[in-house]
């Protein structure tokens, strides 16, 4: 029988974006980011005027930023302990919505934080590559975890059997964010890996985890 397998996206899930983000955007581009709502767009405002960003803009920044600024981005709490838990009896690989030419530096910066994962790029709603994934790994068991909750509808709709996790551990969006346990599409919703983890293991192992 196939090992489990552990689905994760990256961002807000074991590691911070957002925080070293709008670090950079004040440091370098005048440009506040302040979550107030579930609006990512209207977060991002330049510091003198208070205007929002243009939509595009806020994109060509992210991009600016996953480009040469990554070397920010540090650990959720537990993350890298759970991952390296999980990780003693399942394979984990990374499910990460960034363009192809990103595989690569993310596994890197992924190693360098002591998570060493194979890493899957993906750009749209994750259930396609998911079902892909499934297909190579042919996991007896699997589990999906993410901050957003649209992919979490779209795994649900593919792969209902993967045991999907909502968990965003970035304190600054979790309040504000859509919630897919709330919505019927995650099986549970935890933004912390201290009860994370008991609740992978108790997916991924029954009563055979330690």
């Amino acid at each position: 029988m196939n090992r489990p397998l552990v689905i994760s996206d990256c961002d807000e899930v074991l590691l911070h974006m957002v925080v070293p983000f709008g670090q950079w955007l004040d440091e370098q581009h005048g440009i506040k980011f302040h979550m107030n709502g579930n609006d990512f767009s209207q977060a991002v405002r330049y510091k003198d005027s208070g205007e929002a960003v243009a939509q595009d803009k806020v994109w060509a920044l992210l991009g600016d930023f996953f480009k040469s600024e990554m070397h920010r981005q540090y650990p959720i709490a537990g993350a890298v302990e759970a991952m390296a838990r999980l990780g003693q009896d399942a394979d984990v690989v990374i499910l990460t919505n960034l363009p192809d030419h990103h595989r690569d530096p993310r596994t890197r910066q992924l190693a360098d934080h002591g998570i060493n994962a194979r890493v899957f790029t993906n750009l749209g709603p994750k259930g396609p590559a998911l079902q892909a994934i499934m297909a190579e790994y042919a996991p007896s068991r699997a589990v999906f975890i993410d901050d957003i909750a649209q992919h979490h509808g779209s795994v649900a709709e593919l792969s209902p059997h993967v045991a999907r996790l909502h968990l965003c551990g970035e304190p600054l969006l979790a309040p504000h964010i859509k919630c897919a346990h709330e919505a019927g599409h995650a099986h549970a919703r935890i933004d912390n890996w201290a009860e994370a983890l008991p609740w992978l293991l108790e997916r991924i192992y029954g009563d055979k985890h330690d």
